[in-house]
């Protein structure tokens, strides 16, 4: 699964960090996230995605053969 949580992070300019503070998990879990190394869970997905005000369709892609 690919997502594009970085780019949303530098369009609002903020770090790993203080979006994790703002949905409720650890930077390292936004890290995993970006780098492909983690799955979110729906609810997470969904939190990401009301924080940045998009779809979670937006935030994140399925890729080839997933």
């Amino acid at each position: 699964m690919k997502n594009n949580i970085r780019v949303e992070r530098a369009i609002v300019k903020i770090s790993q960090q203080q979006l994790a503070d703002e949905i409720g998990v650890s930077r390292q879990t936004i890290n995993a996230i970006e780098l492909g190394k983690y799955v979110p869970s729906t609810i997470l997905s969904l939190k990401i995605a009301r924080y940045f005000e998009k779809a979670v369709e937006e935030i994140f892609q399925l890729e080839e053969g997933e």
